[in-house]
């Protein structure tokens, strides 16, 4: 009986540690799923913006001058972090 278990016991290693490398090679792959689609995100975002602001200095200096445009776009971008600050931090400390 003890040479069936000598013989067992590595295998059940190899099983047990081929299940393991299994599983994180899946968890990388979803790791490495989750931040390239984070990525791309991040990236459709900046780019939206800078289409949004140019859009909208466009749209302003047509009717003002172009530092008054400015300005309202600066105070625009400035309300919309202050209020993603405030909310980060209040989702932080509750």
């Amino acid at each position: 009986m003890s040479a069936l278990a000598e013989m067992i016991g590595p295998l059940l290693r190899v099983v047990a540690t081929s299940a393991a490398a299994r599983t994180i090679r899946g968890a990388a792959t979803n790791a490495t799923h989750r931040l390239m689609l984070t990525l791309g995100a991040g990236v459709g975002g900046a780019v939206a913006v800078l289409c949004f602001s140019s859009a909208a200095l466009t749209l302003l200096e047509r009717q003002m001058d172009p530092a008054e445009a400015w300005a309202i776009l600066g105070c625009f971008y400035g309300v919309v972090g202050g209020v993603l600050y405030f909310a980060a931090t209040r989702r932080r400390r509750g």
